[in-house]
């Protein structure tokens, strides 16, 4: 089993989303909507993201440490199932609306890769369809 690192407590204030990023020990505030990879990228903290955020590759893989939502798009289950992938879920994919705590599993330090990724989308792509997690 993985070490739990704690998560890193962000003031709240009107209205404001708290998400921590781990390893970094970054806590930043999000406005709602915005996914964990917009927030990410925004900060500076470099998540591969090669599809451009549109649940086709899995390169911005999340492992949550608190706040799982308990929902996901049609996307992003049909494509962790394709390539069964387990206990991650996609960056691109979930809508930050309440505060959670993540550990960043793809970065782009270290993966080889000439650049992050694609320019991602402002919204979540394809059109979103939930269904439970």
């Amino acid at each position: 089993m993985m070490e739990e690192s704690p998560a890193v407590s962000v003031p709240q204030s009107d209205g404001r989303i708290g998400i921590s990023f781990l390893p970094d020990a970054r806590a930043v505030e999000v406005s709602p909507g915005e996914t964990i990879l917009q927030a990410a990228l925004r900060v500076g903290i470099k998540f591969t993201h090669a599809c451009g955020g549109n649940a086709r590759c899995t390169t911005c893989r999340v492992e949550f440490v608190s706040g799982e939502p308990t929902q996901m798009t049609v996307a992003e289950r049909d494509v962790l199932k394709a390539r069964g992938v387990t206990g991650v879920r996609l960056s691109c994919q979930i809508v930050c609306d309440h505060d959670m705590a993540v550990r960043a599993i793809s970065r782009f330090e270290g993966s080889g890769r000439k650049d992050a990724g694609s320019p991602v989308a402002t919204e979540i792509e394809p059109s979103p369809e939930w269904v439970n997690a």
